[in-house]
């Protein structure tokens, strides 16, 4: 037994980030696979393998596309399958596998700190055992009082035991963006409920933001409130990270109010508007929850939510998407070009050259496989004319955003996917959530110093 377990720890050693990354990834969604696919996981005939693995996946990447209804099919167990899913999944799993490892006094090797360095911080830190440990415990407390915020709201709708069941689940399921319900209709029949809709969107932004982004507020606002007067600083990444989303928060709600006003919202009183708007604009990043049925909203509206599923959250975050900080960086290297400068500057700071090159290399890459999975997933479910429906392009392109993003949005398409869709869809789940940062470590990290530089010669662009 001892040489097995000397064999495994040398196999584990030998393997690269990627593969390590991915593998536990892998594991994770298996595990839950294999659990949800039993008798004790569904009500009447127990899930098939796919859809068991699909629903793994979703959760496993806090994405929230279900071709199970959450509530109704899945049992007790099978929805505490999913929510365990769903917090590892939002935390990180090389967190929480490096936070065991610290506990159990095993060590942490010169892999996992870089995966610690690349996923939850912007520099790197002496004290990042201490950042684990305070990850875990801002986690908890957060969706703590969230669970009891919502409790509040929905032990008198739902009972003592099923309000604070259903209270724990979704403050969960919204701190780690992941947008999973108990609810058939999501969040539709709370529209209106001010608590519900105000809890629910304090915890998908903050759970957005990025753990080191609160641990430093925390900070600012500790060091407030020893020195009052003391002039408080914040990092260029929170500055970048808190102005970045506010906008897109705003910008999103006043779209979605101008393009539905005579639509979706037609009836609404203000304050269901208010809030129906408000809430769409933060869940379309990367949450997943939805107030209005989606399927009724306009074709602009839906590509508005493509572009803002697109961007999604912001690093060391548990949302997905290319990130608020890389949509920043796009607007930079614009306006910096047209005033004549050399480099990228935003808020008296020159942004590395190698930063610039990740963000526009991991958007075209992230582009481009979204496209190729549109593409099969419209041969897979359109084989022929007769089958075009007239929003068919536009549903399907919506579905593979939602998925790439980790957002779990749909307009419908998910529920009708194929075998073929399924797999598409999983993929695009899996590498929304693990491939990108795959792609940064493969773009940054195996930088070759000898490589030959040959002379230059220039081409015509554009």
């Amino acid at each position: 037994m001892d040489n097995f377990n000397s064999f495994l720890r040398h196999k584990f050693r030998e393997l690269s980030v990627p593969q390590t990354l991915v593998l536990y990834y892998s594991l994770a969604i298996l595990i839950g696979a294999v659990l949800l696919a039993t008798p004790f996981a569904a009500h009447g005939d127990p899930l098939s393998f796919l859809d068991a693995l699909f629903t793994a996946t979703s959760a496993q990447c806090v994405t929230g596309l279900i071709v199970v209804d959450t509530g109704t099919k899945l049992t007790l167990f099978g929805q505490l399958v999913v929510l365990f899913l769903i917090q590892i999944g939002g935390l990180g799993i090389m967190t929480f596998s490096v936070y065991l490892f610290i506990y159990l006094r095993m060590g942490v090797s010169t892999r996992g700190r870089w995966i610690i360095n690349e996923t939850l911080i912007h520099s790197p830190i002496g004290t990042w055992r201490e950042l684990i440990k305070s990850i875990f415990i801002l986690t908890l407390v957060i969706e703590a009082v969230g669970a009891v915020l919502l409790a509040w709201a929905l032990v008198p709708e739902l009972g003592l035991w099923a309000g604070i069941y259903s209270a724990i689940f979704h403050s969960i399921s919204a701190f780690c963006n992941a947008g999973f319900s108990l609810f058939s209709d999501s969040m539709v029949q709370f529209s209106a409920n001010s608590l519900v809709n105000g809890t629910l969107i304090a915890l998908i932004v903050l759970g957005g933001i990025g753990f080191l982004v609160l641990r430093e507020l925390l900070d600012v606002l500790e060091q407030w409130r020893k020195h009052p007067r003391k002039r408080l600083r914040i990092s260029l990444h929170s500055k970048i990270v808190l102005i970045a989303s506010g906008f897109l928060i705003v910008y999103g709600a006043l779209m979605i109010a101008w393009l539905e006003k005579d639509n979706a919202l037609a009836g609404l009183s203000l304050l269901e508007g208010f809030w129906a708007t408000l809430f769409q604009s933060v869940t379309t990043r990367t949450a997943g929850f939805n107030t209005l049925d989606l399927t009724q909203f306009r074709a602009p509206t839906l590509f508005l939510m493509i572009f803002l599923m697109f961007i999604g959250a912001s690093p060391g975050s548990a949302g997905g998407g290319i990130k608020t900080t890389s949509m920043a960086l796009f607007f930079a290297v614009f306006y910096n070009r047209l005033r004549g400068s050399r480099h990228v500057t935003l808020f008296r700071r020159t942004i590395p050259d190698e930063a610039i090159t990740k963000a526009l290399a991991l958007t075209i890459l992230a582009i481009i496989l979204i496209g190729i999975a549109i593409f099969f997933l419209m041969i897979a479910h359109t084989p022929d004319i007769a089958h075009e429906g007239a929003r068919e392009f536009l549903s399907y392109t919506f579905e593979a955003f939602s998925a790439f993003s980790t957002v779990g949005l749909s307009v419908g398409a998910t529920a009708q996917l194929t075998s073929i869709g399924k797999i598409i869809v999983m993929g695009l789940m899996f590498v929304g959530r693990v491939g990108m940062l795959t792609m940064a470590f493969a773009i940054a990290g195996h930088i070759n110093p000898f490589a030959p530089r040959y002379a230059e010669e220039n081409i015509m662009i554009g």
